[in-house]
């Protein structure tokens, strides 16, 4: 009786396992767990603390008063040792001028990656194993752009490694291109928890960077991967089956030379759940080989 018991508590723990990694629970960040709202609201009285001037004291002849006790560093709600309470990211003006002013003070990429690893101004870090900021040719003719890094991306710290990035390299390989040909990066530069979409505020604090990596780049050709990178880096606001093969302009600058092809295609991840929709990025990755040998023949 006693071994029934115990293979069907096996089989209950096994099958609840199995229901948080399909809820996409795959990281164990601590024993205990922590009261978020309490720890932003600690972070926000701290800040209004610090950013609050005593007014001068007028001169008195009097006896003078000792001065008042410092406020003392507000722990963390949560009281673990192990953990300190993150710094909370505001998706407001400050936060993306901060990263605006990193990424432009970037004159190659590898001060580019330097600037992105130093930046604090996006949570999605504190959750992330690793900084994923680009992979390939420096000056690449072609350029990819996809949304986040997944679990796989996360832990090489690599972009595209996964089977949507097996995918691409089998895309690329159909028009006659290797990998180490292009550049690939994401819109954002870690992975958000259980593979969640990144918000928007996201997307904006970190997209500074990934405009200054296109820039430093500079490819002939820019290809976004999926709808949000689409979003993000053209403007579209149209779902992604509408707008892909189409053509349209990415600039980065007033001059002609500072202006270049850019398209959008179906993200590989999608390729893999929808493999019917294969046959239009068939169409999309002739066109853009055509498109490129043009940009060959013209230099």
């Amino acid at each position: 009786m006693s071994a029934e018991i115990q293979s069907t508590d096996s089989q209950a723990a096994i099958a609840l396992l199995e229901w948080y990694r399909a809820a996409g629970i795959d990281v164990v960040l601590d024993e205990r767990p922590r009261d978020r709202f309490a720890e932003t609201q600690a972070e926000m009285e701290a800040r209004r603390a610090r950013n609050v001037t005593p007014p001068a004291r007028p001169e008195s002849t009097g006896p003078s008063h000792p001065p008042a006790p410092t406020a003392k560093p507000v722990a963390s709600p949560s009281g673990s040792g192990s953990f300190q309470t993150p710094r909370v990211a505001v998706p407001d003006d400050v936060a993306v001028a901060d990263a605006r002013e990193r990424a432009r003070s970037a004159a190659d990429l590898a001060e580019l990656q330097a600037a992105l690893e130093a930046f604090d101004g996006c949570n999605l870090r504190i959750t992330a194993k690793s900084t994923v900021f680009g992979d390939g040719s420096e000056t690449a003719d072609l350029m990819f752009v996809g949304e986040a890094p997944g679990r796989e991306e996360d832990a090489a710290g690599v972009p595209f490694v996964g089977r949507s990035g097996q995918l691409l390299n089998r895309m690329l390989a159909a028009i006659g291109l290797e990998r180490e040909a292009v550049r690939v990066t994401n819109t954002v530069p870690w992975r958000p928890p259980g593979n969640r979409p990144p918000t928007p505020a996201e997307t904006l604090i970190c997209l500074p960077f990934v405009q200054r990596h296109i820039e430093l780049v500079r490819p002939k050709i820019l290809v976004c991967l999926g709808s949000p990178a689409s979003k993000a880096i053209l403007g579209s606001q149209e779902g992604i089956l509408r707008i892909r093969g189409q053509w349209t302009t990415y600039s980065f600058g007033i001059e002609a030379d500072e202006a270049i092809d850019a398209t959008a295609m179906l993200h590989p991840a999608y390729l893999l759940r929808q493999p019917a929709q294969k046959r239009l990025t068939w169409r999309d990755l002739t066109a853009l080989k055509t498109r490129l040998a043009g940009k060959s023949k013209s230099n």
